[in-house]
């Protein structure tokens, strides 16, 4: 079974209510696991044409599903995974506003992920657009993440569409990796990362982060730099500051990988999947930053302040 993946554009609440509604019942009557979860204003009103129908459906706000990439992808795969044998049905649009041109990117990427992450699982996916509040960017990126679009009551191909390995490559070309003057330094010299953890924690607190998200921080730089000293080449080290939003540590080593660009955010089947640690650090911090080529290899962790 094939993932069916589309984006729909529209512009009037009565729009996204005429496509989407018909398109929910039909997966009530073909016994899917229904679920909606979109911005509160179209979630209750989608709620209240579908009347009693809508017992079955379960509801998401989006502002609270769509805070982290990285998780909705696992939360999404809970609910595939609780849901079989039945395959899943889901009306999902994320939340564009108020991200940075960082979190904007990853995203996007989140919404190229979703045709990696559940291309055997028989899900449809219907995410909508609105036209007239999104910046065009952001219709540009729906574009390109969604293999088809829902128009006029059918279903049609996007020739814009291109496969996650090419978008994801696309993300990481525009990462820049430019440190402030005043980050703070440290070299990692061994396996013993004691005084990493130390001085990461000690900062992490100074920067304005409590006792929880400190100790969380420290456990995915630990990750990281272990990471580093396994596989990396020296000089290795570890930069760490602020700035308005973040508090942003940078590990870095000397040996040259060449990551595939999905590594690390599609949830892995077990612990020893390869890019499970990966995965894991993806989760505990807001936002990860990887390049690596002939320059060495780059992981800067950001965690909002």
């Amino acid at each position: 079974m094939t993932l069916e993946h589309r984006a729909f554009m529209y512009g009037e609440l009565q729009q996204l209510l005429d496509t989407a509604v018909p398109w929910l019942r039909q997966g009530l009557e073909q016994d899917e696991e229904v679920v909606v979860v979109v911005r509160e204003t179209g979630m209750n009103a989608v709620r209240d044409v579908l009347g009693d129908d809508g017992k079955g459906v379960g509801f998401f706000p989006s502002e609270k599903f769509y805070q982290h990439p990285v998780r909705t992808l696992r939360d999404y795969q809970g609910i595939v995974q609780g849901a079989r044998p039945r395959t899943v049905r889901a009306l999902a649009e994320p939340v564009w506003h108020g991200r940075s041109p960082r979190e904007t990117r990853e995203w996007a990427r989140y919404e190229s992920l979703i045709n990696e992450a559940f291309k055997h699982s028989g899900a449809s996916a219907l995410c909508p657009y609105d036209q007239t509040v999104l910046p065009h960017e952001i219709i540009e990126h729906a574009r390109r993440t969604h293999p088809k679009f829902a128009q006029d009551g059918g279903t049609r191909d996007n020739d814009s569409y291109v496969t996650p390995v090419d978008f994801g490559n696309d993300c990481n070309s525009l990462i820049q990796l430019v440190r402030p003057p005043h980050a703070e330094y440290r070299t990692i010299e061994s396996d013993d990362l004691h005084d990493i953890r130390a001085f990461v924690g000690e900062r992490a607190v100074q920067h304005g982060l409590d006792t929880n998200a400190a100790r969380t921080l420290v456990t995915a730089v630990n990750e990281v730099a272990a990471n580093s000293v396994r596989h990396g080449i020296p000089p290795m080290g570890l930069w760490m500051w602020s700035d308005d939003r973040d508090l942003i540590c940078e590990i870095a080593d000397n040996g040259f990988w060449r990551a595939d660009p999905l590594t690390g955010f599609l949830p892995p089947e077990s612990a020893l999947q390869r890019g499970f640690g990966l995965w894991t650090v993806r989760l505990l911090v807001d936002l990860v930053e990887l390049k690596a080529g002939w320059d060495g290899t780059f992981v800067r962790l950001h965690v909002r302040r």
